[in-house]
């Protein structure tokens, strides 16, 4: 029998999700089928629901459909908790509710910087740039991996405020400002704002970026580029999106298969297809 899997969202054409999990299965051994799903903005739990009856197995969640995948969830794990979104859903027949939600995105986000970027995040200032959803995600494996200090920026400063004090318990010195706010001389420096869909630089200072910083955009593709231009522009090392799409994708294949893929091929096969 092969188990179903998906990935829900709108839009979600673009979504290379099942191009990744297709190689991770022929990885493993592991049966399964992975599709794209359009969920209408008005039908996303019914959209769930259906798929979960028809006997799906878990799926992914993407914009815009996180926080409703939260609201959803009748378990959490600490990360989604923490996070206030969930981009992976298990559909558990065991447990109350029969959905168990998880956040893999910064397990994703931390991995790519550390493994496949090889910077290590422990002792370095980092900047996050966006206080939404995407770096409320992110936020708490970034504490985990103990850098000196993270300062979130955002273009209102209640945002990032909020942010600041929903992680103030967890040990790492964090602060909170306005883009123009941002302090100069940082380590790594990760653009997790929407500045990149409309193809633009980035919504800070270059002064940002310490000598030979790390700057990675959570977007991957053309949209990245005028980020990753500026980067390379002012002396950093750019990174774009794609190594934390697999390792998040490699996150959640654990959370539902209980088997961790090797993610080093399948980020090659994947650059080079793009």
């Amino acid at each position: 029998m092969t188990d179903r899997y998906a990935v829900v969202g709108n839009p979600v054409a673009h979504s290379r999700s099942p191009d990744i999990h297709a190689m991770f299965a022929e990885q493993t051994g592991q049966r399964l089928s992975y599709e794209r799903l359009l969920a209408p903005l008005d039908a996303f739990e019914a959209t769930l629901r259906a798929f979960a009856a028809a006997g799906g197995r878990g799926c992914n969640i993407t914009v815009p459909f996180k926080f409703d995948a939260f609201a959803l969830a009748a378990k959490r794990t600490e990360r989604a908790q923490l996070g206030g979104a969930v981009n992976t859903l298990r559909f558990d027949e065991t447990s109350a509710g029969g959905w168990t939600g998880d956040n893999t995105d910064g397990a994703g986000l931390v991995n790519d910087i550390q493994r496949n970027a090889g910077r290590s995040l422990a002792g370095v200032q980092v900047l996050l740039v966006g206080a939404g959803g995407a770096a409320a995600g992110v936020l708490g494996s970034l504490i985990a991996a103990a850098p000196a200090r993270i300062t979130i920026v955002n273009r209102t400063l209640d945002k990032a405020q909020a942010l600041v004090a929903n992680h103030a318990h967890l040990g790492v010195p964090l602060s909170a400002g306005t883009l123009t706010d941002a302090p100069a001389a940082q380590d790594i420096v990760v653009n997790a704002t929407s500045t990149s869909l409309a193809g633009a630089g980035s919504p800070v200072d270059a002064r940002v970026l310490a000598r030979g910083a790390l700057a990675l955009d959570m977007m991957y593709g053309p949209k990245a580029q005028g980020f990753l231009d500026w980067a390379a522009t002012h002396g950093a090392e750019p990174r774009d999106g794609l190594g934390m799409l697999i390792e998040q994708a490699a996150e959640a294949f654990f959370f539902w298969r209980g088997v961790r893929p090797d993610t080093a091929p399948v980020l090659k096969a994947m650059r080079t297809a793009l």
